[in-house]
């Protein structure tokens, strides 16, 4: 995987999505498909809701689902493949995590070696919790990874580097912050938490929220496949992330004004690690932070249809009430 600037590569007529049948895989098939693009979505159960075609796989070995990969046209991947990470961080969770990432990408990577045509683009799901708890370091595309906690660091590096093989001239790390999405569990989440007054600060409030509204990512995904005809973004990592990350403070008073609640008390630590229990999650999921931003979307002429929060926020509430 190089990091270069040109992508000569011709624009995909299909595209592949493995996870597509997530939160995030559902809406970059709605978007492509939308625009012409056959999909495929790799999965390892059929969703009888999906109107796009369906191709049951393991997401660890080889099988006839790599036809799907062998279209005799210009054809591209997208690898959205893992569990989420919702969950506790026991030995045994992080450990799954990260085979749930590391070997459907493997699984494709040796897919693609035995093509008759080579993939056009290759987009490789990544996060930027790569870093851990990154405190007030701004974190770009140059920013190294750190000896991180295991359920962050320790599952996405090596998702990372099992795209390294890839046999594709274009692929781009896309490290995705914080989606805002209607359908977001997470934003569904924190909502649900000002509705019922406990929308406050957590813990101490000063970590970092780097985050993308969904329109914006769907644009970065169509960049990195070469169908934006004025953005052509480099093969290497990518950071989907606006440029004007908020601390969590600024996040939960945000949403309390938009939803129209009043200031509600802090959560401590104790109470979000407390809460984690019962609710079988991860507590420095909200404990820690990055303040993430790219250089190669800016250097590419990227421009955010949603840069602030306040507008990204009142969009995606709007919609999700309109919804």
């Amino acid at each position: 995987m190089s990091d270069t600037v040109s992508n000569s590569a011709p624009s995909p007529r299909t595209v592949v999505i493995a996870g597509g049948n997530g939160g995030l895989g559902r809406r970059v098939a709605d978007d492509l498909a939308a625009r012409g693009i056959d999909i495929a979505i790799l999965t390892r159960t059929i969703d009888v809701r999906s109107p796009h075609r369906q191709v049951l796989w393991d997401g660890r070995g080889q099988g006839d689902w790599a036809a799907a990969l062998d279209t005799g046209t210009p054809t591209a991947v997208i690898n959205l493949a893992g569990r989420l990470v919702d969950c506790r961080p026991t030995a045994a969770n992080i450990a799954e995590l990260r085979r749930s990432r590391v070997e459907p990408t493997r699984a494709l990577v040796e897919a693609a070696r035995g093509l008759r045509t080579p993939l056009t683009h290759w987009i490789q799901a990544s996060t930027t919790a790569i870093w851990s708890d990154a405190g007030e370091t701004w974190c770009t595309e140059d920013t190294p990874v750190p000896e991180g906690l295991p359920q962050m660091t320790g599952v996405a590096a090596p998702w990372e580097a099992a795209a390294d093989d890839a046999p594709c001239d274009h692929v781009v790390v896309l490290r995705t912050s914080i989606v805002l999405d209607p359908g977001s569990p997470a934003l569904q989440r924190l909502t649900r938490l000002v509705r019922v007054g406990l929308g406050g600060r957590v813990a101490g409030g000063r970590q970092w929220v780097s985050w993308i509204h969904i329109d914006d990512w769907l644009a970065v995904v169509r960049a990195g496949l070469g169908l934006d005809p004025e953005i052509t973004l480099p093969s290497g990592v990518v950071i989907a992330a606006t440029d004007h990350p908020v601390r969590n403070a600024e996040l939960m008073a945000t949403l309390r004004r938009l939803l129209h609640r009043p200031p509600a008390p802090p959560t401590p630590t104790f109470l979000l690690r407390l809460g984690a229990v019962v609710l079988r999650s991860d507590a420095q999921l909200g404990l820690t932070g990055r303040r993430a931003r790219s250089t190669v979307l800016r250097d590419a002429g990227f421009r955010f249809a949603h840069p602030d929060l306040d507008g990204a926020l009142a969009d995606v509430l709007g919609a999700g009430r309109r919804g």
